[in-house]
Formats: structure tokens, sequence, C-alpha cells
């Protein structure tokens, strides 16, 4: 993999190295002859042309449209042309006044008319081709499955910084925790991401989705969500698929620059809780200097007190303390350089685009508390928190292009975040009976790196072969948590004399994947556009993740309430005075919960579908999928038993659709298939992890099966106007040995852990609406309307007798995403109003057989507005009000509230250039 990596790396330096200087001698040498290049799809439904028909009006040179629907004339004579542009089934059009510039590409996309009889051609300007745009809700409709899409034009009208906070606009979907998404309410299991169609690792030890928010929305061309699967997709698919699309290359040169700040009000000149700095924060780059020290981890165990322990207590980085600072504004910043020009007689295009950005969050009236017997509330603390967010992301995707036949991209992505995190709370603690303040100081960083290579080739008008390599990998590092508790009780606040006084926990991550796959489409007959295709694929990848926790308590050995030596500040108690040569005064424990796991995952795959024609109005869309699943584990807890875990499947994945074309711009799509959900690594690892005074304990279960799930959904869309969708869909899931999330109340620490239940159903309605106001009357032209409304009720069977019925974890009965848009196209203005809001949803399940109640998240609506303006030449501007209703994040379990907090109201402004 790493041998991969370097290649690549090395690859698309030259790559770019040999652009640029073909761009500057093509500057230099300034040729009279130009290019002309673009795509062909259908004005109806999005499909790409292949095959069309590309000819200059008075001129025997022409071409045919290639892969995806592309085309390309080169060696053109300067000056206006006209094209004439047919295929079989489409109005013929010609399109005037294209210009051929010396030396440059001239783009020009064309889509055609569907026509059942044959007429005239339709004439138009280049321009007016230009500002036809085939929108997502094109390709939406002509998709073999249903899919629900959002594209960089809606995220640049919206408030949405990451690709996170843009898929709460897609029908369907939210977002847990700011970042972590669900499709139809479904929990997080059931959702998989993918980078330009390839699987991402997950970066977090506790979840198998990925968090979106790693990627700024500025690395974005749109975002679709799959909702029913087809064999060519991975078998793991469950309940939705999400695919980030990174942008193309531009066929002309372009620049772009942003840069953007905001205000908070709980924020900006507030004093806020930080945590002390290792001075590279601001580049998401604080991990080394908090890394893990030689002395702690090659620690004997054998010895509680001493040398050994004295040395390891010195090696720690002395901070423990929380301080206080004043809250300043946000910053952002992303600029982007795009273009193409010749190599080696071919045509190269490049696109590389960074961003970075700088806040700070805050948690306020932060509460959390665990429920008793009686419904009683125990650990209760109050506090605050502050975090301090750093977002950065670069990407470089160069594509080659063989004439209009072949294709060749590589695509390169990284991204990097980090959150520096201060937390002070006070409460009570059962199992001292002491009032007690918590200090956490937490810092995680996470990285994602891909590099894709990847060719598609039309090999003739019938047979098309695709093929793509992928190396990418995460990372995520938690260094040196630390947690120090102070009594409270005693006339002068003391370090507590508790196991759980003083912590330095140690956390990482690293996941590394190499894939391949090949693909061979067969196309032959069917209607025109939309021919009869045979589709054969292989596929295998390789999966490497290696994850550790490691822990140590720190205790005063001799210690008494009035001892003036604990009464000191933390940075004070463990600035080395108390642990010189000869001293014995700390005594030193792995903590108990933590360990680490290795996983080591194969998968090799196949799958055959059809898609056929089998009368002018249905088309069946069917195939298997086989996958061979290959697992090796082996986890080791903190006290170094070891675990080892074997999974080995081999499934067959049927699925059939059928899209049924009706009169009116109508059709109805019916689709059923099988899929399955695997637990993650960490669920299999019989490993704790938790945080100290009244936080949760998660422990993995090694007997954990696979989850398969029988789908089938109905939907009916009308696509009144191009660009506009009305649908109602019904679906179905049942579940066989579903995974869930389960919560173990006791005297104690909490614990969660995982189990099989032995069934579940799942059953919901879809409405979807995009559609400008003008049919009410003409004055409402710029205003149009967008919202999805999914009602869902699931329940599960855990093959206990007498367990209460109850929803799926994770599960909302309801999800509601709205939105009206301004647009006013000639001045350059929109502006946007978006609602968002999710029912309850339990997060952890009680255990069978228990008569305390699911801990449940609350629902919490959202309302954002957003403003985009013209200013000055190419200078336009953006106005953002986000978090209007400041509605408060909670979690209940029966009456007692488990976690509460509110992060705020926030305004946030920004100018953008291109050139």
């Amino acid at each position: 993999m790493k041998l991969f990596t370097r290649l690549a790396s090395i690859t698309f330096a030259l790559a770019l190295t040999v652009t640029h200087a073909a761009a500057v001698q093509a500057q230099q040498e300034g040729p009279a002859r130009g290019r002309i290049m673009g795509q062909v799809k259908s004005q109806e439904t999005g499909a790409s042309l292949s095959g069309a028909q590309i000819q200059i009006e008075g001129s025997p040179r022409g071409t045919l449209s290639g892969i995806e629907g592309r085309y390309q004339m080169d060696d053109l004579p300067v000056g206006p042309l006209s094209l004439r542009v047919t295929y079989l089934g489409y109005a013929a059009k010609v399109i005037s006044g294209v210009e051929i510039v010396a030396g440059q590409t001239a783009r020009l996309d064309v889509t055609l008319e569907r026509q059942a009889v044959e007429m005239a051609a339709i004439t138009v300007t280049a321009q007016q081709e230009r500002g036809s745009s085939v929108t997502l809700i094109g390709a939406q409709r002509s998709a073999i499955s249903l899919v629900s899409a959002i594209s960089a034009e809606q995220i640049g009208r919206s408030p949405d910084g990451d690709a996170a906070a843009a898929m709460q606009r897609v029908s369907g979907v939210t977002v847990q925790d700011g970042k972590f998404v669900q499709v139809r309410g479904m929990g997080q299991r059931y959702t998989t991401s993918s980078l330009n169609g390839l699987r991402i690792p997950s970066p977090d030890p506790e979840r198998k989705t990925v968090p979106l928010d790693l990627f700024p929305s500025g690395l974005i061309q749109s975002i679709s969500t799959s909702k029913t699967f087809t064999p060519d997709q991975p078998g793991d698919f469950s309940g939705g698929s999400v695919d980030i699309r990174t942008p193309d290359f531009p066929t002309r040169r372009t620049y772009s620059l942003s840069i953007g700040s905001g205000y908070h009000p709980d924020v900006v000149g507030n004093t806020l809780l930080v945590a002390p700095s290792a001075g590279t924060e601001w580049l998401a780059s604080g991990a080394n200097a908090r890394s893990l020290p030689a002395a702690a981890r090659n620690f004997s165990g054998t010895e509680t007190r001493g040398p050994e322990v004295n040395s390891i207590v010195n090696s720690f980085r002395n901070a423990w303390s929380v301080r206080e600072k004043s809250g300043r504004l946000p910053a952002s910043l992303s600029a982007s350089i795009g273009g193409s020009g010749d190599f080696m007689g071919r045509t190269i295009g490049y696109l590389g685009s960074a961003s970075y950005s700088n806040s700070q969050e805050v948690k306020l009236e932060q509460r959390r508390a665990r429920w008793a017997a009686g419904d009683s509330e125990v650990d209760r603390y109050d506090g605050e928190a502050s975090a301090g967010t750093v977002s950065m992301g670069a990407l470089l995707n160069l594509s080659l292009l063989f004439g209009s036949h072949s294709q060749v991209h590589l695509n390169n992505t990284m991204s990097r975040s980090a959150d520096d995190q201060a937390r002070r709370e006070i409460g009570f603690d059962e199992n001292s009976a002491s009032t007690v303040q918590v200090e956490r100081l937490s810092y995680v960083e996470r990285t994602v790196r891909s590099h894709q290579l990847q060719g598609e080739h039309q090999l003739g008008l019938r047979h098309r072969l695709d093929w793509l390599v992928s190396n990418s990998a995460v990372s995520r590092s938690e260094p040196d948590r630390s947690e120090f508790v102070t009594w409270l009780d005693p006339e002068q606040p003391i370090w507590l004399k508790n196991f759980e006084g003083a912590v330095r926990t140690f956390g990482s991550l690293d996941e590394s994947a190499l894939e391949g796959s090949a693909r061979y489409a067969f196309t032959f007959g069917g209607n025109p556009g939309q021919p009869n295709r045979i589709n054969i694929g292989v596929g295998h990848r390789r999966v490497g993740r290696d994850a550790e926790s490691i822990g140590f308590r720190i205790q005063p050995f001799f210690w008494s309430p009035s001892d003036e030596r604990w009464q000191m500040a933390p940075e004070e108690i463990f600035d080395g005075r108390f642990a010189q040569e000869g001293d014995s005064i700390f005594i030193l424990a792995p903590e108990q919960a933590g360990g680490s796991y290795d996983a080591d995952d194969r998968l090799y795959s196949g799958f055959l579908m059809g898609e056929v024609n089998v009368t002018e109005r249905l088309r069946l869309i069917g195939g298997v999928r086989v996958e061979n699943y290959e697992l090796d584990l082996n986890a080791v807890n903190a006290v170094g038993v070891s675990s080892d875990v074997t999974r080995s499947y081999t499934d067959f994945l049927p699925a059939l659709s059928a899209l049924i074309q009706l009169p009116g711009e109508q059709q109805v799509r019916l689709s059923a298939s099988q899929t399955l959900a695997r637990p993650e690594y960490r669920e299999l690892a019989p490993i704790n992890y938790r945080e100290v005074l009244g936080g949760e304990q998660v422990r993995g279960d090694a007997n954990l099966e696979r989850t398969l799930i029988r789908n089938l959904d109905l939907r009916w869309e009308w696509y009144p106007r191009v660009g506009e969708v009305i649908s109602v869909g019904i679906f179905g899931k049942w579940f066989e040995n579903p995974i869930e999330e389960r919560y173990i109340g006791g005297s104690g620490t909490s614990t969660r852990t995982f189990a099989n239940a032995e069934s579940a159903a799942n059953f919901g309605v879809e409405l979807d609406v995009n559609r400008s106001l003008d049919w009410i009357h003409p004055a409402l032209e710029p205003l149009s309307v967008f919202g999805n409304l999914t009602l869902m009720k699931s329940e599960v069977d855990t093959g206990q007798e007498g367990e209460e019925a109850r929803a799926l974890v994770g599960q909302a009965p309801y999800v509601v995403n709205s939105g009206l848009t301004y647009f006013n196209a000639l001045r350059g203005l929109s502006a946007t109003v978006l609602f968002n809001v999710v029912g309850d949803r339990v997060l952890n399940a009680r255990a069978v057989g228990a008569t305390y109640e699911d801990v449940v998240e609350r629902p919490r609506p959202l309302v954002d507005l957003s403003f985009r303006f013209p200013v000055i030449g190419a200078a336009s501007g953006k106005l953002d009000l986000k978090n209007i209703l400041d509605s408060p994040y909670e979690v209940l379990q029966g009456p007692i509230v488990r976690d509460y907090h509110r992060s705020g109201r926030s305004v946030s402004f920004g100018l953008s250039w291109q050139w």
C-alpha cells in the first residue's frame, strides 16, 4: 500500500508539472487553431447519449459522442461555427454562434429533446444552449436505483460548510452529532459512505459510519443518496448509500478564492474554557506533542510505586486544568485552480483545491446524569464545554482524454480535522458519596486520504469497460486525554483520593484499504437513449485496522483531607516535586477500561446485472451479487487477555426492480432486494472503553453475527418540468438478527454493549416535492419550494418471551426537511430558509427483561437562513444565520435527563471571487 501511495503521489505530481508546462508552451506558441468538447445528454432524463452525431454545418468534419456522451473535435479553424447534433429518437438540434478561439478549448454541453416523429431541427444559439443545464433531478429520473441528490449549486445557496451539514437537505436523510448520516431515520450501521464511488473507511473506533464533516463543502461537486440496492453496489448497502463526488475539471482555466468569518454571541468576546495549547492545534497537528511517552508505553505493570512510577508520572505532559480565554472570531479560506491543456496530443484537465477553517464551539448549560431505580437521578453533573475546531482539505484531480471514447482519472483527496475540547463540570459522585469537580481535556485529530486511479473506455457503440484501483487510509488520534477530579466537600478543596481521581488515556486508530474493481457492459437494442444492457463486474477489497487505548490511574499514597500538598493545582502536584529520586508518593495502575485490537478483512465480490426494456414503457433491472467475506480480529484487553474472532460468509444477494413509464411525465419504481449489515470491528472486540466518574462504558461482543435484510420499495414520481419533481413512496424492511446497542443499568458504571435481536421490521412512507411556485402565479417565478417528509414505524422482536415491543435502535418515527428559495438570476440574488427536524429515536435499548426505559434522543428542530448576493465585479457575498431556534440537544431515559446542552445561534459571512 505504501508503494501504491508513493507511485500515485509521484504520478499526479509529474502530471501536474507536465500540464503546467504544456499550458505555458501553448500560450507562448499561440496556435491558430482551437478545440471544442462537451457532452450530449437527454433533456428529460439527464442520461448521457453515446453515439450521437455531432457535425459542423457546411463542413464534412464531425464525430460521435462516446463515453458518458462525451465528444471532442480538435484542430478547428478560429472563428464562429455551427454544430448539428442528431440522435435516433430525439429532435435534431443546430447550435449557432459557437466561437472557436486560438489555443483554447470551447465547452458546449448539448441536451436533446425526445421526439416520437420526425421534425425539423431545433435551432438555438450557443449562449442559449449553455444556459440549459441538466440538473441532478434529471439524473435521479433516469437512475436505475432510487436516488436523491444535492448539487454544488444547492450547497452554495445554503449555510452548509461541510458534507454532513449539506446532507440534511437530502430527502429522508438525518445527521447525528453534526457529522454522522442516517438514511430514512435508520441507525448509522445501515448507511455506507463513499468518495467518487469507493468506500471511505471510518476514522471512529466506536462507529461504522464516516463523519462527513471531514469534507469541506468547497471540495464537493454533488452528494447523492441511493435508497434501493442494485447488484453493482456493495452488499452491505442496507438502508442507504451516500456518495460524495469531487469536481470534474473545467475546460478553461479558472481561479476562485473565498474568505469568511462570523459572529457567535456566546463565543466572541466571552470567557470560554480552553485546553492548554501544544502550539500546532491551528494546523490540526497537535497529536505528536501529546503522544504516549516511551516510559509509559514500557510500563512493566509490576511496580505500583517507586522509581519506575515516578519516571512515568514525570513523562506525562503537565496539562490537567481547564483554562479560560476570551472567544475569537472564526475564520475560513478556500482557493482553487482548474483548467485543461495539451499533453502528448491529448487533452489533460486538472483541478486543485484547498480549504481551511478555524472556529470555536460551545456547549451551554451542559448537563448529564444516570438513571437509577424508582426513576431517580444519580451522578448528576452540570457544567460547560468549549472546543476549538480546525478543518483542512485539499484536492487534486487529473483527467486525461483519449479522444471521445476513453478517459483516465486520477483523483487525490486529503482532509484533516481536529477538535481541542475543554470541559468542566460539578456534580455528586454516588460511588464516593462526594461532591466533585471534573476537569477533562480532550484532543481528537482525524485524517482521511484517498488516491483513486480510474479508467472509462467506450469500445465501440456496444461495449464499455470501466476499471478502478484505489488506496485510502484514515487515522484517528485521541492522545493524552486527561481527567482530574477535585473533592469539594472539605473546607479546602482537595484532589480526590480515588482510582478515578487522575487519569491519562491515549487512543489511536489507523486503517488502510486497497481496492480494485472492473466492470464490463454490453449494450444491445432497446429504446433511443435507453438501450438494453448486460453488466458484469468483479472486485476485491482488503482492509487492515489497528486500534489501541491505553490508560493510567494516578493516586496519592499518603493522603488526608488536610494535606496541603493535594490542595494545590494539579500542575503543581505533577511538576516533579513529589516524584523525585527516592520518592514513593504516587501510586500508578493501568486503566482497566481499554486495550487494543487489530483486524484484517477481505472481501471478494462479483455481480451480474441486466437492464432490459420489456416494452416501450417497462424497464426491468435485475441480477445477483455474490460476496465472500473473511475477517480475522485479535483483541487484547487492559490486563493482557487475548481474544480471537473470525468470521467467514458467502452471501448471494439478489435484486429486481422495475421502472414503469406513465403518461404525463410520470413513472413508477418497484424494487425488491436482499442486503446485509456486518458488525463493526469495535463491536466484535470484547474490550472496554469509558470516561471517569459517571461516564458510560462500552463493551464489544465477540458473538455478534451479521444481519440479513429484505427490502421492498414502491415509488410514484411526477416530473412536471425539467428540474422539478413530486413523488410519493412506501418501503418495507425485514431484518434477521439485527444488531442493536443496548444499555445495561445497575450500580457503579453504566455499560453499553451490542447484541443480536431475533428479528425486526420497518415500514415507511416518503413524500418529496421540489418545484417552482410560478404554477400558482407568474409573479412567484423566483420562488421555489422543496420538502420531504418521511414517516416510519419499526418494531423489534428480541426473541425473549414477555419482552415489550419497541422501535428499532436508531430508528426515528419521522424526518422532515423543507426549504423555500428565492433566486433572481439576473441580479445574482438568492435567499433560502431551511427547516429540519427528526423524531424521537432510541439511542440505547434497555437490557432484555429490564423494567427501566430506553435511552431516547428528543426532536431538535433546526432553522437556518442563507443569503447570496453580488458585490462588485467577480466578487459575491454570503450571509448565513444558523440555528435560529437554538433548540437544545436532549437525551432522556424516562423522566431523567441523560444529556443536555445548547450550542447557541451564530452568523457567518464571506466573500468569493471567481475568474
